[in-house]
């Protein structure tokens, strides 16, 4: 499984109903900002302490900003024996250009 997987891909996925946990990272201001529709909600800084809440069986896509802290995340998850952990590559704001316009950029 490839660490990166692009927006229309998770797209094209959710039209499908196929089952995963979109992981928001950011921290709660982003959140507040703007943020993906039944995403989950873990601040990266939190992750750690906070992993059991996460199914390692699970297919997990991790979003930020951008894509670089979504990488770090699921780069880590996959340390932690979470093989099924992707980034999302671009993040919220590539998210809101490619996908959904309605979500807002910062």
């Amino acid at each position: 499984m490839e660490y990166e997987i692009t927006p229309p891909e998770i797209a094209e996925r959710r039209a499908r109903q196929e089952k995963f946990v979109l992981l928001d990272v950011r921290e709660v201001w982003e959140r507040e900002t703007a943020a993906i529709t039944d995403s989950a909600f873990i601040p990266m800084g939190e992750i750690p302490a906070r992993i059991q809440e996460l199914d390692p069986d699970e297919h997990i896509i991790v979003y930020c900003h951008h894509g670089v802290r979504s990488m770090n995340v699921a780069y880590w998850l996959r340390q932690q024996g979470y093989e099924k952990a992707q980034s999302m590559s671009g993040g919220i704001d590539r998210w809101s250009r490619e996908v959904d316009p309605a979500v807002a950029r910062y």
